[in-house]
């Protein structure tokens, strides 16, 4: 029998919490076998080390070099079986699902059983998420989205989302206009809590490692799909999401999400975007990320200047 579940773990930097992670993944209860494979990306602060030291049961892959997201994660895949281009036949060797965690994140004992079962209940879904909140209690908007069309990134670029959150049509990137409480077919959930159906991975593959962090989760979810999978957001299951403990929004971490925008947009919209929409697209992207990275660059050099205030 294939096993039920791996769940992936990607690590950079953040031990204390990759701990408390990975202590209420094994605190988890129900009837399901499951692996977790934690993948370090280089760190520095010795998570490797209290990874195995203290979860000798996990499986460790320690990479020599932090080569990203979409490339960590599909190391740990790789590991326990998926590829890109596999045939059907494959399934046996593979485990039925494979989850995408991260290791800010805190799991009730009943998670994982209860995000199964949700999945076994629904056979077309490929990809599925919970409800993730802040420290504060907050929703973490990125839980549940939709897909960044060159309309709906319009929208949020000239701040009609945040002007009209309720609206169908201007509130469509992170959904606000939908309850937070309400079960949801969306187009995508976000990587930090992603479970993946692995028929569906047989028959996509895996990440795009053209992306080195944000946005990978996105054209996963657009690829599953494209292919005919549903993805549903599923509030019955509340998981805590500390969010940015890696990248704690450092001037690679704003870089690499506008690189990202335009990655998204160049792989799947631009081919049947009209010229003239097409540059405008491009140039917003580079004007926000521009206008973002001289703003981190202000902040940091009046934190310099002006110790503490």
């Amino acid at each position: 029998m294939p096993l039920d579940l791996v769940i992936v773990i990607l690590n950079y930097n953040t031990r204390d919490l990759l701990r408390k992670c990975l202590q209420t993944v094994y605190a988890s209860t129900g009837e399901f076998s499951f692996e977790v494979c934690v993948v370090d990306n280089a760190s520095g602060d010795g998570s490797a080390a209290m990874v195995a030291d203290e979860f000798p049961q996990a499986t460790l892959i320690a990479s020599p070099t932090n080569g990203g997201y979409s490339y960590g994660n599909n190391l740990g895949m790789r590991r326990y079986g998926f590829r890109d281009g596999m045939a059907a036949g494959d399934a046996t060797v593979t485990p039925r699902f494979a989850l995408l965690l991260n290791p800010d994140t805190e799991l009730p004992p009943d998670a994982l059983s209860a995000m199964l079962a949700f999945m076994d209940a629904h056979s077309q879904c490929g990809v599925s998420g919970p409800k993730l909140v802040r420290l504060d209690g907050s929703l973490d908007l990125a839980c549940r989205r939709s897909f960044p069309s060159p309309e709906v990134s319009a929208y949020r670029m000239l701040g009609l989302s945040k002007l009209f959150p309720r609206s169908p049509r201007f509130g469509r990137y992170n959904m606000t206009f939908v309850s937070p409480d309400v079960l949801t077919e969306v187009d995508s959930v976000v990587g930090a809590f992603m479970l993946v159906r692995g028929a569906a991975i047989r028959e996509v593959g895996l990440l795009d490692e053209q992306f080195f962090m944000y946005g990978e989760d996105l054209d996963w979810a657009y690829r599953i799909k494209q292919a005919g999978w549903q993805v549903w957001y599923n509030p019955a299951v509340t998981v805590l999401h500390v969010k940015e403990a890696a990248s704690k929004s450092s001037s690679k971490a704003r870089r690499e999400f506008y690189r990202a925008m335009l990655l998204f947009y160049r792989k799947h919209y631009q081919a049947t975007t009209p010229f003239w929409l097409h540059w405008l697209i491009v140039g917003g992207i580079g004007v926000r990320g521009g206008l973002a990275m001289a703003s981190r660059g202000l902040s940091q050099m009046r934190a310099r200047v002006f110790p503490g205030v």
